[in-house]
């Protein structure tokens, strides 16, 4: 919980909510920070992707970028979060969207969700930030790394654009991992910038977006049978979504 305590035992020994939400309980206690209260007609296998990923990345590029309109916008990694980072960039009305990722079978969905062009950095011999700088007359106006890797989260902020590019990190980096740049890439202008649920306050999550948003669980759900989906039920009276937020 946010005041270092925890409302669960187990044969009498304390045991932590992960992420301040243990959300495959059957019941938990959570902070009033955490959740948010929805409409109950929602569809439960939508809405659920707001309680992290999507709002995070969303929230990226319209609270934490402010990115604005005309601007270029590189996406590094486009898993769920980039997806997410690109609607946010395409309603912001960036003029252009950059999806990177070494994985090319992602590229037409990305497509789908608003980029204008991916690339791969294994197709290059030299570093993608040199790429992306070439590509953009000087750099990207955004950039963001929704991956967690520390070495992808420096080629993101030095693929900005000097004097005025700013860069999000999205992304969480294994525990005891460390970022690196040169003080140069900062003292000509960069922004190197995180974020925290995408900015978004629990009461806003149900309106995030407003209408924008193209949720698609297919994109999320594993393949096969999943157990955990028996114990959830669409038939409450009053429907919640519990944020994965500390």
């Amino acid at each position: 919980m946010p005041d270092g305590t925890s409302t669960f035992t187990c044969k009498g020994k304390t045991i932590l909510h992960y992420m301040g939400t243990s959300t495959f309980s059957e019941y938990t206690v959570v902070a009033d920070i955490s959740v948010a209260k929805i409409d109950p007609l929602a569809p439960l296998d939508k809405v659920c992707l707001l309680g992290c990923g999507i709002s995070t990345g969303y929230g990226a590029a319209v609270n934490t970028a402010k990115v604005e309109p005309g601007s270029v916008c590189a996406v590094f990694g486009l898993g769920g979060v980039g997806l997410a980072v690109i609607m946010g960039c395409k309603v912001a009305g960036a003029s252009r969207i950059i999806g990177v990722d070494i994985h090319k079978d992602k590229f037409a969905r990305a497509k789908e969700f608003g980029a204008t062009e991916c690339i791969n950095p294994q197709d290059f011999s030299k570093p993608i930030q040199e790429v992306l700088t070439e590509m953009t007359d000087g750099g990207v106006d955004y950039s963001f790394e929704c991956i967690g890797n520390v070495k992808v989260m420096r080629a993101a902020l030095e693929a900005c654009h000097k004097g005025w590019g700013v860069s999000v990190v999205v992304g969480v980096a294994a525990s005891g991992e460390e970022i690196a740049t040169r003080p140069f890439q900062l003292v000509t202008g960069r922004t190197w910038k995180g974020t925290a649920f995408g900015g978004w306050r629990s009461e806003e999550v149900p309106s995030a977006g407003g209408g924008h948003l193209k949720l698609c669980p297919d994109l999320f759900r594993p393949k096969g049978p999943q157990p955990l989906d028996d114990s959830v039920s669409t038939s409450k009276k009053d429907a919640f979504v519990v944020l994965l937020y500390k």
